[in-house]
């Protein structure tokens, strides 16, 4: 009998069980994870970027997080020698109509309390001299890391306190008692006082097994990527961000250095056939079928119907792909880019069309669940796995201090 499970294995879920190391020393944790290694996903096909959350509605968890997340970020990174680089980033206009776009997102940062400037032609071709922009915004609080060796640290954190981490181990069903969680895997059962739920693309699923009902569905959004000739990365000196379409959910194709010297340009943003579709021939029924039977699918589609179709261009023409960057730096060319490997965003949508804009959480009698942690959620981990601790019920507290003075090590 665990004291705590975990469904997940990505960044969000090792972040959330070094957590409860912080707050349960003496806990008893699990964590399980269906591939044969933890951040298979969403963690491993990141873009690496460490966030200062100059985007998000003053306020909300995801503005909070990742500014005090991108902090924490570091502080990890620095205290157990991860590679990271705190280079910045520029947020450009290309145009004079997105100039007040500018100024409006240069407000939004101010009121996020970021040190941000708002700088002009000159000094943006001081930072980044092959970039064509009439203003930026420069935003020297943003890094780039690999987040899958943070995550691997997480997982050697929590082993070292004890914890398991169970792999190759999916979660069939989900029985949920007075007394705590009856987990079914392909392993045999797994018995819990307290189960969360951070499985990412299939966060939603996993919550309607475990008998709670969202007003969401994860719907799968690939973002394809290509990558600079090496010879041609001198180009890219920081991050490099267009002002983002207010029209449009995403931020459009930018510009991102990696760790390890590469540069990845993109990406664009298009339906997934299949939940962990990370290729354009991927295809699953089930999670194709869900998509096309969910009414808030199509009330988005309509929404967003021209910029959808541009962005499936994209997609499937390395020509008009490349145009969208030559936006930021002129000197693109077709020959400079090679494909580079997708990632798929977990985007939580609600039956009214509507993206779930913030990180969202549902407490349940015995279990937690995290039901929609997209971008900046790597970033904003360590944050979010504080704040799951911290939603845990008092009686669960209570009753785990409790246990801890008679020396027992599970609640």
């Amino acid at each position: 009998m665990y004291d705590f499970a975990i469904v997940g294995g990505g960044i969000v879920g090792l972040s959330t069980g070094m957590a409860l190391y912080s707050r349960f020393p003496h806990a008893k944790v699990v964590i399980i994870e269906k591939e044969a290694a933890v951040a298979e996903h969403q963690t491993g096909h990141n873009s690496g970027v460490i966030h200062s959350g100059i985007y998000y509605t003053p306020g909300s968890f995801k503005a909070r997080f990742a500014r005090q997340g991108s902090q924490s970020m570091k502080e990890f990174c620095q205290t157990y020698d991860i590679e990271h680089d705190i280079c910045g980033k520029v947020i450009v206009a290309t145009n004079k109509e997105e100039l007040p776009l500018l100024d409006n997102l240069y407000k939004r940062g101010l009121d996020n309390n970021l040190a941000i400037q708002k700088i002009g032609k000159g000094e943006l071709n001081e930072i980044e001299p092959h970039v064509n922009g009439l203003a930026a915004i420069r935003v020297p609080q943003a890094g780039i890391v690999n987040y899958r060796q943070v995550s691997e640290k997480f997982a050697e954190i929590i082993q070292e306190h004890g914890g398991e981490i169970k792999l190759s181990t999916k979660v069939e069903a989900i029985h949920e008692h007075v007394d705590g969680v009856t987990l079914e895997t392909n392993q045999g059962e797994i018995k819990s006082c307290m189960v969360i739920n951070c499985a990412g693309l299939h966060s939603d699923r996993v919550a309607v097994a475990a008998g709670y009902k969202t007003d969401m569905k994860i719907v799968p959004f690939r973002g394809e990527y290509f990558k600079l000739v090496p010879e041609k990365r001198h180009l890219v000196k920081h991050l490099i961000y267009p002002v983002p379409n207010p029209k449009f959910p995403f931020l459009g194709v930018h510009f991102t250095r990696m760790i390890g010297g590469e540069v990845d340009a993109g990406p664009n943003a298009v339906l997934s056939f299949k939940r962990e579709g990370y290729k354009k021939t991927d295809f699953n029924m089930k999670d194709f079928t869900e998509v096309l039977q969910y009414k808030g699918f199509w009330k988005l589609a309509s929404k967003f119907m021209k910029e959808g179709m541009e962005e499936y261009v994209r997609s499937f023409s390395k020509k008009q792909f490349t145009k969208s960057l030559q936006q930021l730096i002129p000197e693109i060319k077709e020959d400079d880019l090679i494909p580079a490997p997708a990632g798929v965003r977990a985007q939580a949508l609600k039956s009214d069309g509507n993206m779930v804009d913030d990180f969202h959480i549902i407490i349940g009698k015995q279990t937690i669940h995290v039901c929609n942690a997209p971008s900046p959620a790597a970033t904003a981990s360590i944050e979010i796995g504080k704040e799951i601790v911290r939603r845990i019920p008092r009686q669960m507290s209570l009753k785990e201090v409790a246990a801890t003075e008679r020396g027992i090590t599970h609640v």
